[in-house]
């Protein structure tokens, strides 16, 4: 299980971006945060295009349907969807990992039905 946001380890660190513009304002290799596909279609087209690492935020299964489509690196969710869509993530061999949005004292709970990873 991956964890982020957590003090007791060093964690890959998250750049929000809105436009295709703040993209170049990112360190090299950076994992870009994105907001919801209907308003960051065209951002997640052009990190697919260019083989970008990026997560994006999702609030429904076919989120993360078209996430996983989209070459997302992750998808962030709330926990009780992270519980939902790992089963269908695990079926269809999803390239994209799965993060919840949690508290830290959620780790276990997040850990017990397999979910690729936390954000603390």
């Amino acid at each position: 299980m991956k964890i982020f946001g957590h003090e007791w380890i060093e964690s890959e660190t998250f750049y929000e971006v809105f436009t295709l513009e703040e993209i170049a304002q990112t360190p090299a290799n950076s994992l870009l945060k994105l907001e919801p596909l209907e308003k960051s279609l065209k951002i997640a087209q052009h990190c697919q295009k260019n083989a970008l690492r990026y997560a994006l935020l999702i609030s429904s299964i076919e989120e993360a349907m078209f996430a996983n489509l989209l070459n997302a690196t992750y998808v962030i969710c709330k926990k009780e969807l992270a519980k939902e869509l790992m089963p269908i993530a695990q079926n269809y061999l999803f390239d994209t990992q799965v993060l919840a949005d949690i508290t830290k004292d959620e780790i276990e709970e997040m850990a017990k039905i397999g979910v690729d990873g936390v954000i603390v």
